[in-house]
Formats: structure tokens, sequence, C-alpha cells
């Protein structure tokens, strides 16, 4: 027989399991990392995050990774750092996966996941989650916007890209360097500022990166790799447009990241129809139920 002081107990440990998180260590984080493929391509944003952290020990990323239960998990948080109290504003982005939206909301309530007195990006948000979000930023008395719905797209039949007989001895193909910031950071939707200079920096110098260069050594089309290990950025000057000069960047971005281990996926833009089927024709697929979402808090 159980007394009800010991119930009582048993009630709060239960409750506690539930809304407290557990902050991962390196090691942990690399058996999150496995554990979250069987959800790809839903836990693909999340997956791409933890293997570059994996990669570098996480010694570039001021995030950590906490999850409700281990090593059982039905949600899994990245976010900023909560002790460090010097993170910019430009990297105060929350990305998680969950596969119970009521843990999700029990945390959202109870739990301080996501810090809602300040800015908040988050960053590849399961739209299925949106009205949560919104009603949960209402009551925290935070302002809330839309700022992308996207397609997720991944490969994993690599036969339909472009040749790479064909696209490397075609095509000039090299990788990006610092001289080039400048000239992304330009062309760049998000760009455009101090802040997307030094963002394309890291990436330029942390991660793969492909151009086709001209006569002069000089960049004409290009993509990139986020810092959660998406490709992106892929952008073709004016002058050098209709040359198939996006189809043989990303044939080869594609080959290059699958060589070294690298999850190959990236997000587009539903209004980017151009770039959606670009990706499309050369073999990568989407789950048609899901799409992504960018919001900013407190902008």
């Amino acid at each position: 027989m159980v007394d009800g002081a010991t119930k009582n107990v048993a009630l709060w440990e239960k409750y506690h399991s539930v809304t407290t998180m557990k902050i991962l260590n390196n090691h942990e984080i690399r058996i999150a990392d496995r554990l979250l493929q069987k959800h790809i391509p839903k836990s693909l944003k999340v997956c791409g995050l933890l293997f570059a952290l994996n990669r570098t020990q996480g010694s570039r990323h001021a995030v950590e990774i906490c999850v409700d239960a281990w090593p059982e998990f039905n949600l899994i948080v990245c976010r900023p750092q909560t002790e460090n109290k010097n993170v910019p504003e430009n990297t105060k982005w929350v990305s998680l996966f969950c596969t119970d939206e009521q843990i999700l909301s029990n945390m959202l309530k109870e739990d301080e996941i996501i810090d809602w007195s300040g800015y908040c990006m988050l960053a590849g948000i399961d739209t299925s989650h949106n009205q949560l979000f919104k009603e949960i930023s209402s009551q925290r008395g935070s302002s809330f916007r839309g700022l992308s719905h996207v397609h997720l797209l991944h490969l994993t039949d690599f036969d339909s890209l472009l040749s790479t007989e064909h696209s490397e001895d075609h095509f000039r193909i090299s990788s990006l360097n610092d001289s080039h910031v400048e000239l992304v950071n330009t062309t760049w939707k998000f760009g455009g500022d101090e802040k997307g200079v030094r963002r394309i920096k890291k990436m330029i110098s942390n991660s793969p990166s492909c151009c086709i260069i001209d006569d002069l050594g000089q960049p004409v089309s290009w993509i990139l790799l986020y810092d959660y290990c998406a490709m992106g950025m892929l952008h073709t000057l004016p002058a050098h447009r209709g040359k198939g000069y996006a189809k043989a960047l990303v044939s080869c971005m594609a080959r290059k990241l699958r060589g070294q281990g690298f999850p190959v996926y990236c997000f587009v833009e539903e209004e980017n129809t151009v770039s959606y089927r670009l990706f499309k024709n050369l073999g990568f697929v989407e789950d048609p139920s899901y799409r992504a979402a960018w919001w900013e808090c407190n902008f």
C-alpha cells in the first residue's frame, strides 16, 4: 500500500521528468545524433547541427543541446548556452525536434527552454507547431512574426546528379575564400551588413563550399554550407545564368558532402520555384506532409 506522501513524491518525480530539461555532454550528443537518424527527414535540421557539433566537439558553437528525458527522449532542443550571457543577438536561435507535441507544450509552459524576454529566432521549426508557438508567445507578451516557410529536400540516391566527369572537367570548380566574402554577402537575401560578413566568413572558413570561377579567377556562381550542414546561398551572377552552373555546383557539393559523411539536404523557400525544380530534378526528395518555418520573437 502506498501512503499519501509517497504517492505525492511519485507524481512530483513523474511531472518533473517531463518538464525538466537535461543538457547533453559531447558523448551524449553523439548518441542523440544516432537516435535521430530514424526520424529523417523531419529531424534533419537538428541532425545537421549535431553533426557539426560532433565534428568540432562543440568548439565553435555557443549552443547547448537539451532533451526532455535520457536516453529515450521525445523532445530535443538546440538553444543558446544558458550560462553564456554574451551570446551575440544574431546567434540567439532555437531549433528543435519532437515526437510528442503535448510534451513540447508542457516544456514551453513550464520550463524556460526559450528566453522570451529578448530577441530569439525559431529556426527550421515544423510548421505543425506554429499555432502552439503563437499561443505561448502571446501568453509571454512576446512579439512574433514569420520570416519564411520552406521545403525540406534531402538526397538519398546520388545517381541523378550531374556526372562527376562532366561537372569537374567542363566547369572551373573551386572553393570560396575570404576574398569572396563581400561578393557573397551583397547577393545574400539575409545579408548585406556586417553580421552577414561575419557569418559568411565563418561558413567559408569552417565548412565545404563550391564555386565556379571565370578566366580571372573570380567566382560567378557559388554554394555554401550553413552551420547546421544544409546547403544554401546558391547564387549565380545574372550575366552567367543559363549555363548549367547551379546544377554543376549542387552535384559537386552533394558528392563532396557525402564523401565527408555530411547529411545532404537543403531548405528551399516555398516561393522559390526555380530552385525547387532544380533540386527535385537532381534527385532530391521531400516528405510532402512536412514544412519548416523560421520565426522571430521580440524583433
